[in-house]
Parts: structure tokens; C-alpha cells; sequence
């Protein structure tokens, strides 16, 4: 079916898209630079109106699907197109999943790594998110709440979602409800959602306090909704407005308890996949292991079911979040922590020599200085979790330089029918 010409100007060229780049965007070629097409498939032929440069090339606009792809679908949910949550919806399963699980291979390739084992893609199931940032506008009487277009600060008032858990989206109505009344004209904020195992933890970030009224207000959505704690924050760090219980996450057998915006995996499956992987290429034998950027503890404490763990993370609060579940499990004993900025200051490769393995768990961003030094120490085993498949295999190059064996290879879709995969791998000298 061919969509029809909409009126404007601008540069405008017959394309056919050849792949896909890291965001799910269709790629093409005009005049020997790459050009980015939300929305179109591999093998399309579109009439497409060329708009901002962008690395190099140019962002586009679909203005008619001359020749759609055979994987091309129906989307499912009402919102796509505009919301950023989801890309790539109309693309047929068999094909994203191929798609998605060979996006890590491709981007090693590139830097002339092959794994020895690639897993089958594992995926966690539709409406499994438990953590989601959401931003909110409101004008006049109606509150904008959902999430914003892609490369775009306009929100999109979602009304159905396939990938929030049920309680985080039964929550949107009575929270435009709250926020028509709280929220001042043309104001804007963002909310964190993370349902944990004693109720959803709401933290509102937003340019201004809560007057009096304000947090009256919010102390009732808290009780009516059943939450377990509301927090707000404006420039110094949340404060607490309801505590009704205290958020509770467990790790292995601990119960955690993060601070309010704490970063966690999106989803408890996605999480439970990773935590195999790091279980499955635990070396035999290994009594000591160095859990690097672990957060608040989300693999430290299943791996101190069987080893001794020093824990290592960047952030105070994580830090302080598991030190306080160790002690409270009777822990300690078993695991350390550190607070260090491992870009800055990476362990040294005669600090790694105590460890018999070392799990890495690094931001989109990656860890070429600690995987620099992991390279010159005497270290045989590492896991390597990534969420971003360019700076995982620029760190794995870097140990694969220096003695390492890429031996298998795990693609996780976490963050369904998006670019965004996790990758868990095992080196071994």
C-alpha cells in the first residue's frame, strides 16, 4: 500500500533502504552519505524528504512507501509512530529477533572480533517494564503524560502501552488527575515509575516545590493509589512526601532497598536472564570475584551465595544502598564495597590480581580504561555485561588484544521492539 505525498518542501529523493542502524532507523544512501529513516524497513523503496544533517549524513522524512517489505506489519499499539517508547513495532517477529540478535556479532565484526558461541536471542515478554521515566505538560485543563516523541521534547499522551506492567499504566489516569491539579500551566516534569514488591515508588522531578496544598494533595494519591512511597525533588535530591512502606527489591535472597530514582534493571526478567548469564560463566573453583559498576547489588548478592564479592560502584547512594542490605543480611562478612569512579580511577592491574573472576557491568557509555587494565593484569575469567553494542566491542577488543577469547556471546532484548540489547559475554585466557 503506498502512502500519499504530503504537501512541503524541502530536499526530496527516492531512496531504498539497505539496513538498519543502532536506533532501528532505516538506512539509505543519497548522494554517497547515509540517511536515517524512522520507520522505514530493509529492502523499502520510499519517497523520502531529506531534513537535519546528522553524522555526516541526514535524518529523513517518509513521505510515501512506494514498495513495502514483506516483514512489514501492523503495528499493535496506537501510539506508534509518534512515541519514543517503541521503533519497531511494524517489523514482523521473525525478522526483529534475527534483526536484534545479530546486532552484537555485526558490531564486533566491525572491529574484527568473532565469538566462538552465539547464543539464540533471549527476550523477556510484552508489559514487563517495572522502571520507566514518563514527562508530563500541562495545558490548560489537560495533562499531557506519556512519553516524548523521538528526538523530540513533545509528549505523547499515551493511552495504551504493550510495554509498562499493568500497575505502572493503571496509574496514568488518576495521575492526570493529580497533576491537573497540581501542575501550573505550560509546566512541565518527569516521573519515575519502578513497581517494586511492596507497591510502586513514584519520584516527581519538576522545576518547583509543593506548597502546602500541593503535598497535601500528593500525600492522598499516595494513600488512595496504594503506594508505597512519593518522593519529590527539585535541585537538591528527593525528599520524601509519603512513606507508606518502605521500597523493597530482592537481589538473589537480600532484600534491597533502593533510594528514591535508584537505577535498576528495566524489567525483573531482563534482570533474572543477566544473572544466569553471570552464574553460567562463573568459573569452577572461583572464591573471589571483583563485581565492577554494581550498582545497588542486583548480581553482587547472588554471586556471594557462592563467592566472596567486592563490590565496586561510582555513586554514593548505590553504595550506601548495598552496604546497608549486607549488613542487614548478615552479609557483611561476604561483601565489600568500594566507592570509586572506575573511569577516572580504575582498579590497577596489581589490585585485579586478587580475583579469580571479574564481572563488568559498565554504562552505555563502556569501560576502556578498566578494560585496559583487566588486560595487564594476570586475571583468566571475565563476564561482560554491556547495554550498548559499539562500546562492548570496543572494551572486548581491548581485552581480546591482549590474550582474551571471546567464548560465548548472549544478545538479551530487554527493551522490546527498540535498538537498546544487553549483552552478557564470557572471556577467558
Amino acid at each position: 500500500m503506498r502512502r500519499q505525498v504530503r504537501p512541503g518542501g524541502g530536499k526530496q529523493a527516492e531512496l531504498t533502504v539497505t539496513g538498519l542502524g543502532g536506533r532501528g532507523d532505516g538506512l539509505a544512501n543519497f548522494e554517497g552519505r547515509p540517511v536515517f529513516l524512522p520507520g522505514a524497513l530493509p529492502g523499502e523503496r520510499v519517497l523520502a524528504r531529506l531534513t537535519s544533517p546528522k553524522a555526516g549524513g541526514f535524518r529523513g522524512e517518509i513521505l510515501e512507501l512506494i514498495q513495502p517489505s514483506p516483514d512489514r506489519v501492523e503495528a499493535e499499539c496506537p501510539h506508534f509512530g509518534s512515541c519514543g517508547g517503541c521503533s519497531l513495532q511494524h517489523f514482523s517477529d521473525e525478522a526483529y529477533r534475527q534483526w536484534k540478535g545479530g546486532l552484537a556479532a555485526e558490531a564486533l565484526a566491525r572491529r574484527g572480533v568473532e565469538a566462538k558461541s552465539v547464543s539464540p536471542l533471549q527476550s523477556v515478554p510484552a508489559r514487563s517494564r517495572r522502571r520507566a521515566t514518563l514527562a508530563a505538560r500541562r495545558q490548560g485543563q489537560k495533562v499531557l503524560l506519556g512519553f516524548r516523541e523521538q528526538l523530540s521534547h513533545r509528549i505523547v499522551d499515551v493511552q495504551s502501552c504493550m510495554i509498562l506492567r499493568p500497575a505502572l499504566f493503571d496509574l496514568l489516569a488518576p495521575l492526570r488527575i493529580l497533576l491537573a491539579d497540581i501542575l501550573p500551566n505550560d509546566e512541565q516534569m518527569d516521573l519515575h515509575l519502578l513497581e517494586s514488591e511492596t507497591g510502586c515508588d513514584l519520584l516527581i522531578r519538576a522545576p518547583f516545590a509543593p506548597g502546602l496544598r500541593e503535598r497535601e494533595a500528593l500525600a492522598s494519591f499516595a494513600r488512595e493509589q496504594d503506594l508505597a512511597q512519593l518522593s519529590w525533588e527539585e535541585d537538591d535530591g528527593p525528599e520524601p512526601v509519603a512513606l507508606r512502606r518502605q521500597p523493597i527489591v530482592t537481589f538473589g535472597k537480600v532484600a534491597v532497598q533502593p533510594w528514591p530514582g535508584a537505577f535498576l534493571q528495566a524489567t525483573a526478567e531482563g534482570e533474572s536472564l543477566l544473572r544466569q548469564a553471570v552464574f553460567d560463566f562463573l568459573p569452577d573453583g572461583a572464591r573471589k570475584v571483583a563485581d565492577l559498576f554494581s550498582g545497588c547489588g542486583a548480581f553482587t548478592f547472588s554471586l556471594a551465595e557462592k563467592v566472596s564479592v567486592l563490590a565496586v560502584e561510582g555513586e554514593e547512594a548505590a553504595v550506601a544502598t548495598l552496604d546497608a542490605a549486607a549488613r542487614r543480611s548478615g552479609l557483611s562478612g561476604g561483601v565489600s564495597t568500594a566507592c570509586r569512579d572506575l573511569a577516572r580511577d580504575p582498579l590497577r592491574a596489581e589490585e585485579l590480581e586478587q580475583f579469580d573472576a571479574i564481572v563488568l557491568d559498565p554504562p552505555r557509555n563502556g569501560a576502556p580504561e578498566q578494560c585496559a587494565e583487566i588486560a595487564q593484569s594476570n586475571v583468566q575469567n571475565v563476564t561482560m555485561l554491556s547495554c550498548n553494542p559499539s562500546t562492548f566491542a570496543r572494551d572486548v577488543k581491548i581485552l581480546v588484544d591482549n590474550g582474551f577469547a571471546l567464548t560465548t556471546l548472549r544478545p538479551i532484548d530487554q527493551f522490546l521492539w527498540t535498538g537498546h540489547l544487553e549483552i552478557a559475554a564470557s572471556l577467558q585466557r
